[in-house]
């Protein structure tokens, strides 16, 4: 009897063994979380057009929206890329040291047709902000991957979507 015993709480202790991995793995805990913005109607109907033509893998990461989950917010690969549209202008994006290039935490440049202002925030992650389009597109980049990928992955969604103009 103490054999058989042994055998059944064996495979009671491997069972929730099991549950509690599956259980410590849901991505219930994970959830990614991104403030949405709070654009006018016209933005946000711009918005939510890029919402509707956003790729489904960016930089090799799979599509994985934070929370809350919204037409003007989109993420890839969890925290890895994070997108945010209709955000407001970034102070930096009319500073003269920038325009000037004498900041050397922020850059303004294109890929492949789209302007961004690049900031390198004190947390490690780059944050760039589309220029010169009718709204404002905010990506965050982390976890020290080269983001010209996903501009470059993102360009053809935002050029479609995002007319060029000035965003109000």
């Amino acid at each position: 009897m103490p054999v058989n015993s042994f055998r059944h709480r064996h495979a009671v202790c491997s069972a929730l063994a099991v549950l509690i991995t599956v259980a410590g793995c849901s991505s219930a805990d994970d959830n990614v979380s991104a403030a949405v913005p709070s654009p006018d109607a016209k933005v946000t109907e711009l918005c939510q057009n890029l919402d509707e033509v956003l790729p489904a893998t960016v930089d090799g990461e799979s599509r994985d929206d934070p929370e809350p989950a919204s037409e003007l917010t989109a993420g890839w690969g969890g925290v890895a890329i994070i997108l945010r549209c209709g955000v407001e202008r970034p102070p930096k994006m009319t500073d003269p040291k920038v325009a000037n290039g004498q900041d050397a935490d922020a850059v303004p440049g294109g890929v492949n047709g789209v302007d961004w202002l690049m900031e390198r925030q004190d947390d490690g992650v780059h944050r760039f902000t589309t220029a010169n389009r009718e709204a404002y597109v905010e990506v965050r980049v982390s976890d020290g991957r080269d983001s010209t990928g996903v501009l470059i992955d993102l360009a053809p969604a935002v050029k479609k979507a995002i007319p060029e103009g000035i965003a109000s």
